[in-house]
């Protein structure tokens, strides 16, 4: 992606998941902003962007951070939402044996006080293999991949989640469901 669609979809990811009052844009409770509307908004912010540019973030980003609606009149962030006006009625899935969990080694004393939990945003965030789980911590500092007993969890009773772009989410991860490596 071009360091314009970068600028985008950060842009994109801040309006849609955790300020969009910050340009006066208005989510439905499912996260839908109208696309017109959002573009009205961000050139009256100060941020130029158009139609295209939107579809061309949505189309290439390897993230799948945004999906577009089928009617292709609003967009919204797959997950990750910090905003409380914003509640995605998620289907229950049940996860696989393992998810992953990508942080930086600073934090893992704490991890293992406390767990994951989800902190300024709804849900915390599992990845289905290790390498996007260590990408992701990547951003955090030196990246570590924690390894989660994720059928063990759903089986004692906590809900899992599946976004659009094939992130796993749940709640709370509690410290004795994370192993530790060896």
């Amino acid at each position: 992606m071009s360091k314009k669609y970068a600028e985008i979809s950060k842009f994109l990811s801040y309006i849609l998941r955790h300020e969009p009052q910050s340009v006066g844009l208005n989510l439905d409770i499912e996260g839908w902003a109208n696309i017109n509307d959002l573009i009205t908004c961000a050139n009256q912010s100060g941020k130029e962007i158009g139609l295209e540019q939107i579809q061309q973030v949505v189309e290439t980003s390897d993230k799948k951070r945004f999906v577009i609606s089928a009617d292709g009149l609003s967009i919204r962030a797959v997950q990750g939402h910090s905003t409380k006006s914003v509640s995605i009625n998620y289907d229950e899935k049940t996860p696989p044996e393992f998810l992953y969990h990508g942080t930086a080694t600073r934090f893992l004393d704490s991890i293992y006080k406390e767990g994951l939990l989800s902190g300024s945003r709804q849900y915390v965030h599992l990845s289905q293999d290790e390498l996007t789980a260590l990408t992701v911590g990547q951003r955090h500092g030196k990246p570590v991949a924690l390894k989660i007993k994720a059928l063990l969890m759903h089986e004692q009773g906590f809900k899992f989640f599946q976004a659009d772009n094939n992130v796993w989410l749940t709640n709370t991860v509690a410290s004795k469901f994370i192993l530790q490596p060896d």
